[in-house]
């Protein structure tokens, strides 16, 4: 004889009962994929190992912002969490007076992190053992 079955009721979306999640709808986003945005990029950094993650509202902007530490003793960074089918204007951002990691959240959940500044930064030099062949290319006459 073998055993009834029972149906097994769906669970409840767990997205929509994280503390994290709720904390950010209270804010009142202006968009809901914004939200889901922020809540993506917020279980990444966590994810990560960031500490000190916290939500704020931008009203100029009208998102949900994200302040964290890349580890402890490192200075706060602050993150904007965008869907990638959203656009914003790179001095709106930087209107606000402090550095801004961008986050683009694409529709499959794919982030990309993008540190915005004013103005153009050089970048570092390459690490590495690297040695110079000198393989220039001489032109025939």
């Amino acid at each position: 004889m073998s055993a009834p079955l029972v149906e097994k009721t769906p669970p409840a979306n767990w997205i929509l009962q994280h503390p994290a999640y709720r904390q950010m709808e209270a804010l009142e986003p202006a968009d809901r994929a914004q939200l889901h945005a922020a809540f993506l990029v917020y279980m990444d950094l966590t994810e990560r190992r960031w500490t000190e993650v916290s939500c704020m509202k931008s009203p100029e902007l009208r998102v949900i912002l994200l302040e964290g530490k890349e580890k402890d003793g490192a200075p706060v960074h602050t993150i904007l969490p965008l869907p990638a089918h959203q656009s914003l204007s790179h001095s709106s951002v930087l209107d606000r007076g402090f550095p801004v990691l961008l986050c683009a959240v694409a529709s499959d959940s794919t982030l990309v992190y993008q540190r915005l500044t004013d103005g153009l930064v050089t970048p570092d030099p390459p690490v590495g053992p690297f040695q110079d062949l000198d393989r220039r290319q001489h032109r025939k006459r």
